[in-house]
């Protein structure tokens, strides 16, 4: 499986920058393309063709159970949001969802102060985790899996974490809700999206915050990342804004990025039956930590998120504390 993900990593170029005061943005070229086809989570719940339930009448915050009505496989991301039922979840690691069949889901609660129906099944609003969180979320998911063989993330320090971002963004909300903070700054995260497009032959991006990379996403063949281009970019915006420091170093250079392919290329991979079908990959080393969905031999979502320079691995992420620490100014 390391040869699959070292395969896949060779064949990438990066295209040219893009940027938007202080993101900035290389996208991910390659001819890489699966040979199967499946729906998003939107396509698939805007289509009716799969159902987001509780995993029973009384719940269990860890838990979710996905109803695959459809004849096609669905891929489900990590981090993406889960609206409604009892409280609103987010997905702990990418899952592809068999056609027609029934599957309990890891997830974490994004909405710690609400335990009572909303509606009876969830929707999508297509908003996906901040990746500085899902970076904390996939440190945390790593260090389960080598524990207890369980997609688990540390719910406590997700709530908060959200707490902190909710507080710094003054977007607290009754119920504590993640959602509440995209709401707050849809104004500016929506000036961000508008200066990004895609390019051809594009399945993924490399992102950069104040002058330092903090992860990439990248897909099997480009429809994928077309499909979930607006929400990945708005969850590195919220990022941006919520960072955003006017003194931090500004010049970026594909030195950066191809330093950090190279990173995601040396990591330590760990194998796991996914939840779903496929192979959960698990990359991880001082320099990054993060995963892989892999099915019939082919990659179909690579996330790599970048650890403070020559940290340790933990099951947290110090990249908030030092974010925190040199922040300096907020749009």
């Amino acid at each position: 499986m390391t040869e699959i993900i070292k395969d896949y990593l060779n064949q990438i170029k990066m295209g040219a920058e893009q940027s938007y005061k202080n993101l900035a943005v290389f996208p991910v070229l390659s001819d890489y393309v699966i040979p199967f086809d499946y729906l998003t989570l939107d396509e698939a719940l805007s289509e009716d063709l799969i159902e987001v339930v509780e995993v029973d009448k009384g719940g269990s915050v860890p838990e979710l159970r996905v109803i695959n009505k459809s004849g096609k496989m669905v891929l489900i991301l990590d981090g993406e949001e889960l609206v409604g039922a009892k409280q609103n979840r987010i997905v702990n690691t990418t899952i592809l969802i068999p056609a027609m069949e029934t599957v309990v889901i890891p997830v974490s609660c994004v909405e710690e102060g609400r335990w009572s129906y909303d509606t009876e099944q969830f929707h999508s609003e297509e908003r996906i985790m901040a990746p500085m969180m899902r970076a904390a979320k996939a440190s945390q998911v790593n260090f389960s899996l080598r524990q207890s063989g369980n997609f688990k993330s540390d719910q406590g320090t997700i709530w908060n974490e959200i707490s902190a971002k909710a507080s710094r963004r003054k977007a607290e909300s009754d119920s504590m809700a993640m959602a509440e903070i995209y709401k707050k700054d849809q104004s500016n995260i929506h000036d961000y999206l508008e200066n990004f497009a895609m390019v051809d032959s594009q399945i993924g991006a490399i992102f950069l915050i104040n002058g330092t990379v903090v992860g990439m996403d990248c897909f099997g063949k480009p429809e994928t990342f077309e499909k979930t281009f607006k929400k990945i970019i708005e969850s590195y915006a919220l990022d941006a804004i919520d960072w955003f420091d006017s003194k931090a170093e500004s010049k970026t250079s594909k030195t950066k990025v191809n330093n950090f392919v190279k990173t995601a290329n040396e990591a330590q991979v760990e194998t796991h039956p996914s939840v779903g079908l496929g192979t959960d990959c698990r990359l991880d080393s001082n320099k990054c930590t993060g995963f892989a969905l892999a099915h019939e031999d082919q990659v179909l979502h690579l996330s790599v998120f970048a650890r403070e320079s020559g940290g340790k691995k933990s099951k947290s992420s110090s990249r908030m504390q030092r974010f925190s620490s040199r922040r300096r100014g907020r749009i």
